[in-house]
């Protein structure tokens, strides 16, 4: 008999039920009576050694991130290490390379490692088994006691979060380019798996139709979250026969090399195609031209993040704090030839 088959039976989630069990306050009392009740009936004994060791105080925090290569993520994680070093803890960071399996199997080994607290950093997967294994996985790291806190939209994860305003940011930086006289777009779009992408992709398109422009299926080429995929799926836009006088890459990394791309085709940016990014990362102000965005305080998110997975947890509701982008027109986007 588990803690899992005691929870079902009250009717309660797994972390309500080791609560009740192990006495905190912070259980209404009909619950509490329900899951003792329970495991009563079905004779539950928690293992008094398991107990302990859920208990016991790990001087350590997880951290799943994409790509910590990605200076996205990079950004974001030195932002996590500086709040974790003035809370004396040590950082375990585990890269998923956008594996969905990888990331479930990373918060079950630090799980085992009973680290204090877990944070998701980067986008969640549309991917509704993903979705219920990670919760899964995750709820029985909170019934130990352990925290988590997400960086970007993860579906079906109840956890605090640090939400950039990728939507937002999105409808913003095409409305800057609206305003230059754009009227003919075309998008390097990141996987289509992932909410990040959906999300900045239906900012921008919604931004669009609201002047009356709408991105037709083959101006919008899907690539990997990298330099070369930015690379490639400009290729392929290029092979289609590019319309559109300005392209919006929806990560930064994605427009390097859609920068080199349009060079090695003879394009010149922005005299010929205007170009737009995502994210701010700091090589992007050292290119020829500079790249046009939507700057995120990357840093900045990390540090909310870990802060807010050490802050005392209040099991009725979840934090949320959005973070707003903010669009930075340079020199790589310019009025339409």
């Amino acid at each position: 008999m588990t803690l899992g088959d005691v929870a079902r039976a009250a009717g309660v989630s797994l972390a309500t039920a080791s609560r009740a069990l192990n006495g905190a306050t912070q259980v209404r009392a009909d619950l509490r009576q329900r899951v003792r009740a329970a495991a009563e009936r079905l004779a539950y004994s928690p293992n008094a050694h398991a107990r302990a060791l859920a208990k016991s105080s790990n001087a350590g925090v997880g951290v799943i991130c994409h790509d910590i290569g990605d200076p996205y993520f990079a950004g974001i994680a030195r932002g996590v290490m500086r709040a974790a070093s003035r809370h004396d803890l040590q950082v375990i960071l585990g890269s998923t390379f956008r594996d969905p399996l990888r990331e479930i199997s990373y918060a079950s080994m630090m799980r085992g490692q009973r680290v204090r607290a877990m944070l998701l950093v980067g986008s969640g997967f549309e991917n509704r088994e993903w979705q219920e294994s990670l919760r899964r996985e995750l709820d029985l790291y909170r019934a130990t006691g352990g925290r988590v806190a997400v960086i970007s939209r993860h579906r079906g994860v109840r956890a605090d979060a640090v939400l950039p305003e990728n939507r937002g940011g999105a409808a913003e930086l095409a409305r800057s380019l609206l305003a230059l006289g754009h009227r003919s777009f075309a998008v390097l779009s990141g996987p289509l798996s992932l909410t990040t992408v959906v999300d900045r992709l239906a900012g921008f398109r919604s931004a669009l139709a609201s002047w009356g422009i709408h991105l037709l299926s083959t101006q919008i080429v899907e690539g990997a979250f990298t330099r070369d995929g930015g690379y490639e799926a400009t290729q392929e836009l290029l092979r289609r026969g590019l319309r559109a006088t300005c392209v919006f890459a929806s990560t930064d990394v994605m427009a390097i090399g859609a920068l080199a791309a349009f060079r090695e085709a003879g394009l010149r940016v922005p005299d010929d195609v205007s170009l737009a990014g995502f994210d701010d990362i700091p090589m992007i102000r050292d290119l020829t031209p500079p790249l046009t965005t939507v700057a995120l305080p990357l840093e900045d998110l990390g540090e909310r993040a870990m802060e807010m997975a050490l802050l005392p947890e209040r099991p009725a509701r979840v934090r949320v704090e959005r973070v707003q982008g903010q669009v930075v027109l340079r020199a790589s986007t310019g009025p339409p030839p």
